[in-house]
């Protein structure tokens, strides 16, 4: 795929997903609201119409061929770089559905040796060391400090204890 080609699939992508913002913006009141002011929708629905105006632009100027990467034939990414992209993003959509079974104390640790050991190529004892300590740091901050329970799944039993022990 080349530069110009990406260009104008992103534009469409955008634009579409524009009109989608815009369509749900409308949930809520876009505009003037008596006695207090704009509705909660005005801010994504005019933001998205913004992008949205952008966007045909950029599928303008690919029309007329005007500007460098409306012009560039380049190849816009290599194969090596499309297969580790990939691969992070895949990891990271099997994290988040994993959140549900094994919650987020399971699943991320499990993302974290992956990214580090196999991915990032770093040493095991590194990759042990933040796998265990991100999740425990995650869970004193959100949990006891800020108060806000993430999902657990089939391990919530396991943070029994710690409830009683910090709340």
């Amino acid at each position: 795929m080349t530069v110009r080609t990406a260009e104008l699939l992103m534009a469409i992508m955008m634009g579409v997903f524009s009109i989608y913002l815009m369509y749900k913006s409308f949930e809520l009141p876009i505009g003037w609201v008596e006695d207090e002011g704009p509705g909660g929708g005005a801010w994504p629905f005019w933001l998205s119409a913004v992008m949205l105006i952008s966007c045909f632009g950029i599928i303008y100027n690919w029309f007329r061929r005007k500007g460098k990467i409306a012009n560039s034939m380049k190849t816009y990414i290599q194969s090596h770089v499309f297969i580790e992209v990939g691969s992070v993003a895949a990891s990271l959509i099997i994290t988040v559905a994993l959140f549900s079974y094994i919650g987020i104390y399971g699943a991320l640790p499990l993302f974290l040796l992956f990214y580090l050991r196999v991915l990032g190529k770093h040493r095991w004892l590194f990759s042990i060391t933040f796998a265990v300590v991100t999740p425990i740091i995650i869970f004193y901050f959100f949990e006891i400090t800020l108060k806000i329970i993430l999902p657990k799944g089939i391990t919530e039993p396991l943070f029994l204890p710690l409830y009683k022990m910090f709340l």
